[in-house]
């Protein structure tokens, strides 16, 4: 079936379409110079119009592209409208048909995997899009047109609904799925720490992300959690007891967490790791060395003596060496040296050797070639960055010597076998979840180790805890951006937080919180306390107070009760201490740098050197090139790892913190916590 223009409509239209020709399932309209053939499949709509004369059909596509046909005879133009709209119609409904059974299969898929009893990850939520944009795209009809038909209608939106909401039906479906564990598994949960985990806890627990972090503040039960997602894997029998790994910063920590899994969990085969012992154990199975750790680093005075040997070689026995010590050491340290053979002074020797340990620790930890290092350099400090490389040069090779000969590694070698051996595939991981303590303290190193064990098995979950205004270990390698871009390096993934403290009370954490989170580059999240306070459980004193502090103190404080004395410095532990077994018997103190107080508590805290200058708190910048460097870049905030420390030790407080200032020369936190509204006192 066929209609034309008529000569003279189609002299006057003067359009390139002046003939429409009826398909098996299409129309192909055309020309004199053009012809084009429209598939039914094309097609949005087709419409019949009167002009003043002739007749006009309107073929209405996708995209809003029209192609019309003009000044046809108007009685024939409807006789062919009828009969198209007509075969149109019923080639729209048998092909309708076929549209429902393929939605209706993506709908039923759908419901079987949003019904599955198990975590929803959103990393699956792009496979799942995928699946329906391919369904859309084997249609035979015009996504617009589906609403047209009963039997497509509903299933075409619910697969429309998680394509263009999809993170938000996940969370939604999530929540419903977690509310229903919650509910059946509420034993588990009230019994399998000695104290119920409270919602935000239990939560972070049954979160089945493939990457997940936990912020979990300070006095949060974090390894409550940690624990609890041991035994829910093994209750929902996820996984075997083998099957995971558990992973802490210290042999202390390892230990303490086996002692805790083994009592709440009554299981043997999952064991708590350090990375280096980890690292050890992936050498010793992928590959046929049994490497040992080095005497450097288990004795450090070992170390230190081989540096300086081959220190004092280099400068006694070449003078470009020694005048290149000289001027580091007096440019950039602003160190004095005797005239001569400073080399030989051993008590410089003895305060340079820390240094020495320290600047090779970064070089080895780096692991790349010292052109690496070099590249590595900002512009501005390339040049001296290089000189001092190649003044540690001999050093460095020194070290590595000194392994060979003992057949031996140090600890970031471990690391870097290890990685080694995973890459190449001589080791296999058997683990199909990776919790990970402490994660704030991660390095690129250690993060390097995460990511082959992850690569090897792309389905392994890695559970990670911490807290990034706890971070307090850049001087050591930790990366803080490792934590607050965590779904940046690990995929797509989700952020929990533990939001109540069961250690210090609600005026702790508000002067705590409120001072930490000044610098913008932390993560926000609440921290709520179970205890509430007073508005003297964080005061400012004169350090001149300590001793009628202590004496007011032993008046009041049981013995069970511990009390720290925390400082920036070990040598500003207080000469008053000395006495204090005899002068106060019934107090129960210890004296510890703020570093040191890491993961301790206390039920009263006194704060001391809270003073300003090079020996005051926060500390000044003294890193020398090398640092600069080599270590992770610190965030763009004044004193921000100063900050966190100082929250840290506010936050060992279960009852009350003391903050104990130069009046004359006070730390400029001091100032701040005036503002935050900590009162200052005169005497206790």
């Amino acid at each position: 079936m066929e209609l034309k223009s008529t000569s003279f409509g189609k002299h006057l239209a003067q359009h390139p379409y002046n003939r429409v020709r009826l398909l098996h399932a299409g129309v192909e309209v055309s020309g004199d110079k053009h012809q084009y053939i429209i598939p039914f499949n094309q097609i949005i709509a087709i419409h019949c119009k009167r002009g003043i004369v002739w007749g006009e059909l309107e073929f209405v596509l996708s995209e809003e592209q029209v192609v019309r046909l003009h000044g046809t005879e108007w009685q024939e133009t409807q006789q062919f409208y009828h009969y198209l709209q007509k075969t149109w119609q019923e080639w729209s409904q048998e092909m309708g048909t076929i549209c429902a059974t393929v939605l209706g299969q993506q709908t039923q898929a759908l419901e079987q995997i949003v019904s599955r009893d198990n975590w929803f990850q959103l990393n699956e939520l792009a496979s799942l899009q995928e699946s329906i944009r391919e369904a859309f795209t084997a249609l035979p009809l015009p996504l617009v047109r589906l609403d047209e038909f009963n039997a497509c209608r509903d299933d075409y939106h619910r697969c429309l609904q998680w394509l263009d909401q999809g993170p938000a039906r996940v969370i939604d479906r999530n929540q419903q799925w977690a509310d229903r564990m919650l509910d059946l598994h509420r034993a588990f949960f009230n019994t399998i720490e000695s104290t119920p985990l409270n919602l935000a806890q239990s939560r972070a627990v049954i979160n089945g992300e493939r990457a997940l972090l936990v912020l979990a503040g300070a006095g949060s039960g974090k390894t409550s959690v940690l624990v609890a997602r041991a035994g829910w894997l093994l209750r929902r029998k996820e996984t075997l007891p083998e099957q995971i790994l558990m992973l802490a910063f210290s042999r202390q920590a390892a230990e303490e967490m086996d002692e805790r899994i083994h009592a709440r969990l009554g299981v043997e085969d999952i064991k708590a790791w350090t990375f280096h012992a980890l690292a050890l154990f992936i050498i010793r199975q992928g590959s046929k060395k049994s490497p040992v750790i080095s005497q450097l680093e288990s004795d450090s005075q070992v170390g230190r003596e081989l540096l300086i040997t081959c220190w004092r070689e280099q400068c006694s026995q070449k003078k470009a060496q020694a005048k290149g010590w000289r001027q580091w050491l007096v440019d950039e340290l602003s160190w004095e040296l005797g005239e001569g053979d400073f080399w030989q002074d051993d008590r410089l020797a003895r305060r340079l050797s820390t240094r020495l340990e320290r600047w090779i620790g970064l070089m080895r930890m780096h692991g790349g070639s010292q052109t690496q290092m070099i590249e590595q350099a900002p512009e501005s400090i390339r040049d001296i960055f290089t000189k001092r490389i190649r003044l540690l040069s001999p050093l460095l090779k020194a070290w590595k010597q000194a392994l060979k000969e003992e057949g031996a590694v140090d600890f970031s070698g471990l690391i870097h076998q290890a990685v080694d051996v995973l890459q190449k595939g001589r080791f296999i991981s058997p683990w199909k979840h990776i919790l990970v303590d402490e994660y704030q303290d991660i390095s690129p190193q250690r993060a390097r180790l995460l990511d082959a064990l992850r690569q090897q098995n792309r389905r392994t979950s890695l559970f990670a805890v911490g807290d990034d205004w706890q971070a307090i270990y850049r001087f050591s390698g930790a990366e803080i951006n490792l934590t607050t871009t965590f779904d940046e390096r690990f995929g797509p993934g989700a952020q929990c937080t533990l939001d109540t403290t069961y250690r210090f009370n609600q005026r702790i954490g508000e002067i705590a919180n409120a001072f930490v989170q000044q610098n913008p580059h932390q993560l926000p999240k609440p921290l709520n306390s179970v205890v509430k306070g007073t508005k003297k459980s964080v005061l400012i004193l004169p350090e001149s107070m300590l001793e009628a502090l202590l004496n007011k103190l032993s008046g009041f404080a049981l013995p069970e009760e511990k009390i720290l004395v925390l400082a920036r410095y070990h040598y500003l532990r207080p000469t008053l201490l000395d006495k204090a077994a005899t002068r106060w018997p019934t107090l129960n103190m210890n004296f510890m740098t703020m570093h040191s107080s890491k993961g301790q508590q206390a039920d009263y805290v006194i704060i001391i050197g809270m003073s300003g200058g090079k020996a005051g708190f926060p500390a000044p910048t003294r890193e020398s090139v090398i640092e600069q460097v080599l270590l992770p870049q610190p965030e763009d905030f004044p004193d921000a790892e100063e900050r966190r420390l100082l929250y840290v030790a506010l936050t060992r407080a279960k009852q009350q913190v003391w903050l104990l200032e130069d009046e004359a020369n006070p730390s400029v936190f001091i100032d701040t916590l005036r503002r935050l509204g900590v009162p200052r006192a005169k005497k206790p």
